[in-house]
């Protein structure tokens, strides 16, 4: 039995709690999650989980069926699709205004998140994998006077870009390119060459997106949401 909630609201430690758990596997792709059982496991009433599930269908992760409830949402071809265009276009836009103001220290910052990632691949701890990607990324924004676009961007990350990125960073061959790719980002930014990295960095969300497109393609029909 989970120790009940009393940090910030009930509701937004739902959803962490539950974004999380959906994120690592936890509640794979199709699982129904049940406000009942839900509310007696956080010791909480249904009103915050039915909240908390509200959110996580905003943030594309539950769907909400009539007769059914919450279920999980499935991997999707359009999500992804959805998500890196967004991506493909928001972030090189934010390292343009970021890189050119960087300090030794944001080096500092980012050398240190690209050796948690190694270490993490190194060990195949898949529940590092996602939230080290998002830390990374936002790490190279920092400097960046768009703080919505930045809060878009770190949404995009942290939900469903997550679940694809651990998908993706599943085989051995995808976590190489990763560590590479990122490495070679940090060395282009500290050289000053922003355009370039700029480049480099689309470059980087496309092949992402392509790669998973064919992981998800290639997936039982059971793990994604078939089109209608």
């Amino acid at each position: 039995m989970k120790q009940p909630l009393k940090h910030r609201t009930l509701s937004a430690a739902i959803v962490d709690q539950l974004r999380q758990a959906i994120l690592d596997g936890t509640y794979p792709a199709g699982s129904q999650l049940r406000q009942d059982a839900l509310g007696e496991a956080y010791g909480v009433s249904r009103i915050p989980v039915r909240e908390a599930l509200f959110q996580l269908e905003a943030e594309g992760l539950v769907r909400i069926v009539p007769q059914k409830g919450a279920i999980v949402s499935e991997l999707s071809l359009d999500e992804i699709n959805d998500v890196f265009d967004l991506r493909r276009i928001l972030e090189p836009r934010l390292l343009a205004q970021s890189a050119p103001h960087f300090t030794t220290q944001d080096f500092d910052g980012l050398d240190d998140i690209h050796r948690s990632f190694e270490k993490a691949i190194k060990a195949r701890n898949v529940s590092e994998w996602g939230q080290l990607n998002a830390d990374f990324h936002m790490a190279l924004y920092v400097h960046a006077p768009q703080p919505r676009t930045r809060a878009i961007v770190l949404s995009l990350l942290q939900t469903a870009s997550d679940r694809y990125t651990r998908l993706q960073l599943s085989n051995t061959k995808a976590m190489g390119i990763a560590e590479k790719e990122h490495a070679h980002l940090i060395a282009l930014c500290r050289a000053q060459k922003v355009d370039e990295a700029c480049r480099f960095l689309e470059r980087h969300i496309e092949a992402v997106r392509k790669d998973l497109l064919q992981v998800v393609a290639n997936a039982p029909k059971s793990r994604r949401k078939e089109k209608s």
